[in-house]
């Protein structure tokens, strides 16, 4: 299996996670759909895993009816699996806009040598218990700067997360002398460990807490058994991912429905 198809098959498998978690998910298949119930468009994801064909608009526009019932807006995800020149025509026949590429990242860290950088003032420890979930959404949720109003949503949705030995997904917080101040999210699936939710809050960046906080948990990987590590980067994030050894392989096309 290529590095592109362990990245893809990470995102799908965490997409239906979160879609299970509300009952949300829905597909057949090729495409598949899913919502967080917050009103935030990139928490809210629809994907084909093969290229899109005429056939394909009727189950379009049922999403695209769903969602709007639902009042929430989303993002319509293209990995190269399902990239081609139709599947670009028939997104935009269906009124989608292209918003952007965003770059997908994989390293083995089974053949790294990881150490994370020492200093006095960071720590990184891993979400046990319901107080520190609580700390783990304030500060994602300030940290990516969502709308207040989707405050109650964006609880609803972090408070369904499993914090068990059996959950696929594992939380960290970064401290600053102290305070918690970062977050990340790993998904477990086959062999891989997919990074999400990671953000600083603005006051603390550019002090290397998030490349700790990344190396933190490519360790936490590697010492679990498991020999990847994937994620999709922002534009303000990417140089970070490549100092923790991170190396580009795909990019995945970002559409939207407009208004």
């Amino acid at each position: 299996m290529s590095l592109i198809q362990i990245i893809e098959n990470n995102v799908f498998a965490i997409g239906c996670y979160w879609g299970n978690l509300n009952s949300s998910i829905s597909g057949n298949g090729i495409i598949s759909s899913m919502n967080t119930g917050i009103d935030v468009a990139d928490l809210n994801w629809t994907w084909n895993e093969k290229p899109l064909a005429d056939n394909d608009v009727r189950i379009i526009n049922q999403i695209k009816n769903n969602y709007k019932e639902l009042k929430l807006p989303f993002w319509w995800w293209v990995y190269p699996c399902g990239q081609s020149r139709t599947t670009k025509e028939i997104l935009k026949n269906e009124g989608f806009n292209y918003l952007k590429s965003i770059p997908c990242l994989a390293v083995d860290v089974s053949t790294m040598p990881l150490a994370i950088q020492k200093s006095e003032d960071i720590e990184i420890s891993s979400v046990k218990d319901e107080s520190e979930l609580k700390i783990w959404e304030d500060i994602s949720f300030a940290g990516f700067e969502m709308p207040q109003e989707t405050k109650k949503q964006y609880n609803k949705f972090v408070a369904s997360f499993d914090l068990s030995e059996r959950s696929p997904q594992k939380l960290f917080l970064a401290y600053w002398k102290g305070q918690p101040v970062a977050t990340a999210l790993l998904f477990l699936q086959s062999d891989t460990a997919g990074v999400y939710f990671v953000t600083t809050l603005a006051a603390n960046r550019n002090k290397g807490i998030a490349l700790a906080l990344i190396l933190g948990s490519m360790i936490y990987a590697k010492t679990s058994g498991y020999k990847y590590c994937v994620l999709q980067s922002s534009k303000d994030g990417l140089a970070v991912y490549l100092q923790a050894g991170f190396k580009e392989y795909c990019r995945a096309d970002v559409y939207y429905l407009p208004g």
